[in-house]
């Protein structure tokens, strides 16, 4: 391992970029969707948060004092109303991995990692944050980060990420990379089979570049992608790199496919990060 390797526990949620503005709290995804009205109760805790700061991190939720993804599905597929309910029976907390923005310093996503993670501690102690809104742990000790991978599982953390001391935010992913329990890679989709509003399989680019559809999508997850698809606009028919037809779309949504399928023609997906 080289020595400017930092590990941090991978917690199960929702991506979400906090900004603070003048007036308010604003959350939204990874793909830009504002959805500050279905995780109110971190809006209202980001308002200690000075004007200008900028945080990335995930959404999560704990239920039986473990990290639930099912959970922090439910919240973010959730009505405002109905997000209401949720956050009565199980509160929403905030895992901050890093800062994009400060008042101060303008747009710092093109600092090392050591000079941002420094700067985000400082913001959170210096305006008195704590939970629901803390700075994920991090190391630079193997042997602690081996004991996290271990024991924080039972406590539904999925693995570790782990990041090069000097990347920026911008870095790619020979700077970030991520060691999970389950053997799951990220892939972009890239279009879809079947009705927009219901796919029945998924067009996805998996990490080394090549194009494959997904087996048939369970009737929730077709569901959930069919909401995101439905924004992208009209596609055109394309040819994985096996030869199936799709139809193209780029709507900026990831999801998890099972690694050990990749190497074939047929991948599985797993949900939508």
């Amino acid at each position: 391992m080289g020595a400017d390797l930092h590990y941090e526990p991978k917690f199960d949620g929702h991506r979400l970029v906090m900004w603070r503005t003048e007036e308010s709290v604003r959350l939204q995804t990874r793909s830009g969707r504002d959805v500050t009205a279905v995780w109110m109760d971190l809006a209202l805790a980001g308002m200690q948060l000075p004007a200008g700061v900028v945080l990335d991190g995930e959404g999560i939720v704990y239920v039986g004092g473990r990290v639930d993804f099912g959970a922090a599905q439910s919240r973010a597929n959730s009505t405002p109303a109905r997000a209401r309910v949720l956050a009565a029976d199980h509160p929403a907390h905030y895992a901050v991995f890093d800062i994009l923005g400060h008042p101060d310093h303008g747009d710092v996503r093109g600092w090392a990692w050591v000079r941002r993670r420094a700067l985000l501690e400082l913001v959170l102690e210096e305006y008195g944050l704590g939970p629901p809104i803390q700075a994920v742990p991090t190391t630079t000790d193997v042997a602690t980060a081996q004991v996290w991978y271990e024991v924080l599982h039972a406590q539904g953390i999925e693995g570790l990420v782990v990041k090069a001391g000097s990347s920026t935010y911008r870095g790619n992913s020979r700077q970030w990379w991520k060691v999970r329990h389950a053997e799951t890679v990220d892939a972009q989709v890239v279009g879809y089979t079947g009705p927009i509003e219901r796919p029945r399989a998924l067009a996805v680019q998996l990490p080394d570049g090549r194009i494959a559809l997904s087996q048939a999508l369970k009737a929730s997850l077709a569901a959930q992608v069919g909401r995101l698809l439905q924004g992208a606009g009209p596609g055109r028919t394309a040819r994985t790199t096996a030869g199936d037809r799709y139809v193209t779309a780029h709507p900026a949504v990831v999801v998890e496919v099972l690694a050990g399928t990749t190497r074939h023609a047929v991948v599985s997906v797993t949900r939508v990060r």
